[in-house]
Protein backbone atom coordinates (compact mmCIF):
# COMPACT_ATOMS: atom_id res chain seq x y z
CA UNK A 1 0.00 0.00 0.00
CA UNK A 2 1.43 3.35 -1.00
CA UNK A 3 0.67 6.57 0.71
CA UNK A 4 0.49 9.80 -1.16
CA UNK A 5 1.37 13.01 0.52
CA UNK A 6 0.03 16.31 -0.65
CA UNK A 7 1.62 19.47 0.50
CA UNK A 8 -0.69 22.39 0.85
CA UNK A 9 1.03 25.52 -0.32
CA UNK A 10 -0.59 28.50 1.31
CA UNK A 11 -1.74 31.10 -1.15
CA UNK A 12 -2.67 34.70 -0.70
CA UNK A 13 -5.18 36.26 -3.10
CA UNK A 14 -4.16 39.79 -4.11
CA UNK A 15 -5.32 42.65 -6.30
CA UNK A 16 -2.51 43.79 -8.59
CA UNK A 17 -2.31 47.43 -9.64
CA UNK A 18 0.06 49.62 -11.58
CA UNK A 19 1.87 52.77 -10.44
CA UNK A 20 4.41 54.26 -12.84
CA UNK A 21 6.29 51.25 -14.21
CA UNK A 22 5.86 48.95 -11.20
CA UNK A 23 3.21 46.46 -10.14
CA UNK A 24 1.97 46.50 -6.56
CA UNK A 25 -0.33 44.14 -4.70
CA UNK A 26 -2.72 44.34 -1.76
CA UNK A 27 -4.66 41.45 -0.18
CA UNK A 28 -8.12 40.95 -1.71
CA UNK A 29 -9.52 40.53 1.81
CA UNK A 30 -8.87 44.23 2.46
CA UNK A 31 -10.25 45.50 -0.86
CA UNK A 32 -13.87 46.71 -0.73
CA UNK A 33 -14.06 47.63 -4.40
CA UNK A 34 -12.44 49.20 -7.43
CA UNK A 35 -14.05 52.36 -8.76
CA UNK A 36 -13.55 54.52 -11.82
CA UNK A 37 -12.15 57.94 -11.04
CA UNK A 38 -14.88 60.28 -9.83
CA UNK A 39 -15.12 63.82 -8.50
CA UNK A 40 -12.88 64.24 -5.46
CA UNK A 41 -13.64 67.10 -3.07
CA UNK A 42 -10.47 68.77 -1.74
CA UNK A 43 -10.09 69.07 2.01
CA UNK A 44 -7.96 71.93 3.38
CA UNK A 45 -4.96 71.33 5.64
CA UNK A 46 -4.45 67.68 4.72
CA UNK A 47 -1.10 66.13 3.75
CA UNK A 48 -0.11 66.75 0.10
CA UNK A 49 -0.86 63.15 -0.91
CA UNK A 50 -4.47 63.27 0.34
CA UNK A 51 -6.45 64.29 -2.74
CA UNK A 52 -9.65 64.82 -0.74
CA UNK A 53 -12.82 62.82 -0.14
CA UNK A 54 -15.51 61.14 -2.22
CA UNK A 55 -19.08 60.21 -1.36
CA UNK A 56 -19.17 56.50 -2.12
CA UNK A 57 -22.65 55.04 -1.64
CA UNK A 58 -23.31 57.40 1.24
CA UNK A 59 -19.92 56.92 2.91
CA UNK A 60 -17.44 59.81 2.91
CA UNK A 61 -14.14 58.16 1.99
CA UNK A 62 -10.68 59.83 2.10
CA UNK A 63 -8.67 59.44 -1.12
CA UNK A 64 -4.88 59.06 -1.20
CA UNK A 65 -2.82 59.56 -4.35
CA UNK A 66 -0.32 56.72 -4.05
CA UNK A 67 2.03 58.33 -6.59
CA UNK A 68 2.38 61.36 -4.30
CA UNK A 69 2.52 59.17 -1.18
CA UNK A 70 5.50 57.27 -2.63
CA UNK A 71 7.21 60.35 -4.04
CA UNK A 72 6.68 59.28 -7.65
CA UNK A 73 6.18 61.76 -10.50
CA UNK A 74 2.60 63.00 -10.75
CA UNK A 75 0.79 61.91 -13.91
CA UNK A 76 -2.37 62.99 -15.61
CA UNK A 77 -5.45 60.92 -14.85
CA UNK A 78 -6.09 58.46 -17.67
CA UNK A 79 -9.03 56.34 -18.75
CA UNK A 80 -7.42 53.45 -16.82
CA UNK A 81 -7.00 55.40 -13.55
CA UNK A 82 -8.86 53.69 -10.72
CA UNK A 83 -9.63 54.16 -7.04
CA UNK A 84 -9.08 51.01 -5.00
CA UNK A 85 -11.21 51.12 -1.84
CA UNK A 86 -9.33 49.56 1.09
CA UNK A 87 -10.77 48.55 4.47
CA UNK A 88 -8.24 48.59 7.28
CA UNK A 89 -9.43 48.09 10.84
CA UNK A 90 -12.53 50.31 10.99
CA UNK A 91 -11.32 52.77 8.36
CA UNK A 92 -12.19 52.87 4.66
CA UNK A 93 -9.84 54.73 2.32
CA UNK A 94 -9.34 54.96 -1.43
CA UNK A 95 -6.02 54.73 -3.29
CA UNK A 96 -5.69 56.43 -6.68
CA UNK A 97 -3.69 54.08 -8.94
CA UNK A 98 -2.76 54.15 -12.63
CA UNK A 99 -4.69 50.95 -13.33
CA UNK A 100 -5.99 47.85 -11.56
CA UNK A 101 -4.57 44.90 -13.47
CA UNK A 102 -5.83 41.61 -12.09
CA UNK A 103 -6.45 39.27 -9.20
CA UNK A 104 -3.78 36.66 -8.51
CA UNK A 105 -3.05 33.88 -6.07
CA UNK A 106 0.48 34.21 -4.71
CA UNK A 107 2.06 31.22 -3.02
CA UNK A 108 3.24 32.55 0.32
CA UNK A 109 6.56 30.72 -0.09
CA UNK A 110 7.36 32.92 -3.13
CA UNK A 111 7.16 36.10 -1.07
CA UNK A 112 10.56 37.45 -0.09
CA UNK A 113 11.26 40.15 2.48
CA UNK A 114 11.62 43.65 1.14
CA UNK A 115 15.03 44.27 -0.40
CA UNK A 116 17.20 46.93 1.18
CA UNK A 117 16.94 49.84 -1.22
CA UNK A 118 18.82 52.94 -0.25
CA UNK A 119 17.09 56.21 -1.00
CA UNK A 120 13.75 54.72 -2.02
CA UNK A 121 10.76 56.73 -0.77
CA UNK A 122 8.50 53.71 -0.79
CA UNK A 123 10.72 51.25 1.09
CA UNK A 124 8.89 51.89 4.39
CA UNK A 125 5.61 50.85 2.78
CA UNK A 126 6.76 47.49 1.39
CA UNK A 127 6.00 44.28 3.27
CA UNK A 128 7.58 41.97 0.71
CA UNK A 129 8.21 41.16 -2.93
CA UNK A 130 6.76 38.24 -4.89
CA UNK A 131 8.19 36.84 -8.10
CA UNK A 132 5.58 35.29 -10.37
CA UNK A 133 6.99 34.10 -13.68
CA UNK A 134 8.57 37.26 -15.13
CA UNK A 135 6.59 39.64 -12.94
CA UNK A 136 7.80 41.28 -9.77
CA UNK A 137 4.98 42.30 -7.42
CA UNK A 138 5.57 44.72 -4.57
CA UNK A 139 3.36 43.87 -1.59
CA UNK A 140 2.24 46.91 0.37
CA UNK A 141 2.22 47.22 4.14
CA UNK A 142 -1.15 49.01 4.38
CA UNK A 143 -0.72 50.00 8.05
CA UNK A 144 2.36 52.00 7.16
CA UNK A 145 0.88 53.53 4.00
CA UNK A 146 -2.03 54.82 6.07
CA UNK A 147 -0.07 55.53 9.26
CA UNK A 148 -0.45 59.34 9.44
CA UNK A 149 -4.21 58.99 8.87
CA UNK A 150 -4.74 56.61 11.78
Amino acid sequence: MTETYTTEVEAMKVIVFQLADKEYAVPVAQVQGIEKLMHITRVPKTPHYVKGVINLRGVVTPIIDLRQRFGLPISEDEETTRIIIIQLDDMEVGFVVDSANDVLDIATDTIEPQPEVVGSHEEDFISGVAKIEKRLLILLHLDKVLNPLK
